[in-house]
């Protein structure tokens, strides 16, 4: 069951999932305190230390959270990407990274004192229970749900269940004035990580990859393979705001833009082993246009796939330096529940580039790093971005790229301006979709007789539903210049209705028409075509 915490969507990079190391063993109580620092290995100290404080200390002390921080502050001093996954996080990383669960399939808020469901998972449980975007889910089995100020993981727990298993809900539908039941045979739901695809141009695709699990290469490849029969014969692969994922399932995807042979990078463990990964015959995109968005907040398996590109000389990537993550991480099990990942190599690309930003002066100053672009210029101003000059690389084509901090672009564009970023924002938080899911629970029959295709070519955002929404900004104390950007926010709006009426791609086609990005990678695409065949 996905869910929509108000206001919460995701807006920054995570920087690392949260991870550790066990420190485990029996102590023998025989050995002196001598003994356990002259004669015992530097991991028996440590377990001879948390049995002391766990046996003999004056006063209770919970022990798991000791080894938690020390294996945390460990980890810290390591670098900024090895770290721990608690067993009580393990569940819902493994369920992230794998890319599904079992669930009833729907998206919810908690509304007031109810579960308001905002649509359902297409063709998921509840969706072919018939239950429908603005219903209340009141009682789940013999569970009363409203009323009570649950907690999302308490709802979430009652509604998840093994998949096959049968859960009874008694569900409030506002615009019939009834109370209806549903039984919903819990079955597998999707995480979705190609967040959304559709036709840009006649002949473009658009595919948005959101982070790099299990499930993302063969979403990918639906999605690739939908769009082709549409007509697409380029592609745009958005991986703007992607924190990466599964190094394998990168290289799979940067294999369908290269040819058989291409080197896609290389790794090196502490021991100096090379393993370097090829491209296959099994590309289907080869020799086809290709344009790859990226920002400051994407990162590791994304930069992989950049870095393959350009340094093959493959494609076009547009956007803004991005994260600079050049160290794989191998994820171990500690027997309690828990794991850590833990770095064991670094990356290159095809060139011999690393782009890991530094790290020697700890975890702190590498965020802080991450941060100072904003004051720097350099999301402004592509002149702005500092290269070194040591860190030169020549692709085989001769076009200079840079290693270290990251992929830079072969095409800036900026960031936009403080408002833009605002507006934005208020989008990726959920305040606009908050609104709208308000706006529709009023009366949901007024948008009944649009298709998909009349609402986007049609549908206007009129100046009372705009100036509702300036009233309701206002009450929740967002002060902005919204009246200066009202064409925006207006379109947001439309996207925002389109979303939980018709669903993901929708919201993303009538978004993208304002986005600056997929704008320059139309006037490049037109740029291409009109030139000389020679040039082509």
């Amino acid at each position: 069951m996905h869910k929509k915490n108000n206001f919460l969507r995701p807006l920054f990079l995570a920087t690392a999932l949260a991870l550790g190391f066990f420190l485990g063993g029996k102590l023998n109580f025989s050995h002196t305190p001598e003994r356990l620092f002259t004669t015992n290995s530097k991991k028996d100290k440590l377990n001879q230390l948390i049995d002391y404080i766990d046996y003999e200390y004056v006063d209770d002390i919970n022990t798991d959270s000791i080894v938690d921080v020390t294996v945390n502050n460990i980890l810290e001093t390591l670098d900024p990407h090895s770290v721990y996954i608690s067993k009580d996080d393990m569940a819902q990383v493994s369920e992230n990274m794998k890319g599904d669960f079992v669930g009833i399939g729907v998206n919810f808020y908690l509304y007031k004192d109810s579960i308001a469901v905002i649509k359902t998972v297409p063709n998921g449980p509840s969706y072919l229970a018939g239950i429908k975007g603005g219903d209340r889910i009141l009682i789940a089995d013999n569970d009363t749900l409203y009323g009570k100020h649950l907690q999302n993981s308490e709802i979430v727990e009652k509604l998840k269940g093994k998949e096959g298993s049968v859960v009874n809900l008694k569900v409030y539908r506002g615009d019939e004035n009834k109370i209806l039941n549903f039984s919903v045979t819990r079955g597998i739901i999707p995480i979705k990580s190609v967040q959304h695809y559709y036709m840009l141009s006649s002949d473009m695709g658009y595919i948005k990859v959101n982070r790099f699990a299990e499930s993302t290469f063969k979403e990918f490849k639906t999605a690739l393979a939908d769009l082709q029969e549409k007509g697409a014969t380029k592609l745009t692969l958005d991986l703007r705001d992607n924190p990466g994922g599964y190094l394998e399932v990168a290289e799979k995807m940067a294999d369908e833009f290269l040819k058989k042979g291409k080197l896609i990078l290389f790794t090196k463990n502490k021991k100096g082993k090379i393993d370097k990964t090829y491209a296959t015959d099994d590309g289907s995109f080869e020799d086809k246009p290709i344009y790859v968005l990226i920002n400051e907040r994407s990162a590791s398996a994304s930069e992989i796939i950049a870095g393959a590109l350009q340094d093959n000389d493959v494609g076009t990537i547009v956007g803004r330096r991005s994260f600079g993550k050049g160290l794989v991480q191998r994820e171990m099990e500690l027997g309690d529940g828990s794991a850590i990942r833990l770095t064991v190599s670094r990356y290159y690309t095809p060139t011999g580039r690393s782009i890991q930003k530094t790290y020697k002066n700890g975890v702190k100053d590498y965020y802080q790093r991450f941060t100072d672009r904003y004051h720097s210029g350099e999301l402004v101003s592509l002149d702005s971005v500092k290269v070194v000059d040591s860190l030169k690389f020549i692709t085989p084509k001769g076009k200079v790229v840079y290693g270290g901090g990251g992929i830079i672009p072969d095409v800036f564009v900026p960031i936009g301006s403080n408002q833009e970023e605002a507006v934005e924002s208020l989008d990726n938080a959920g305040f606009i979709s908050y609104f709208i899911f308000e706006h529709l629970d009023e009366d949901r029959q007024r948008y009944a007789d649009y298709s998909q295709k009349e609402f986007i070519h049609n549908f206007k955002v009129d100046d009372i539903l705009f100036d509702r929404f300036v009233d309701y900004a206002l009450r929740n104390k967002i002060n902005m210049s919204f009246y200066e950007f009202q064409d925006s926010l207006k379109l947001f709006l439309k996207a925002s209705l389109a979303e939980q009426l018709f669903g993901a791609n929708i919201y993303a086609k009538i978004k993208g028409e304002a986005d600056a990005m997929l704008k320059q990678v139309l006037r490049l695409d037109q740029s291409f075509v009109n030139q000389p065949k020679e040039y082509q």
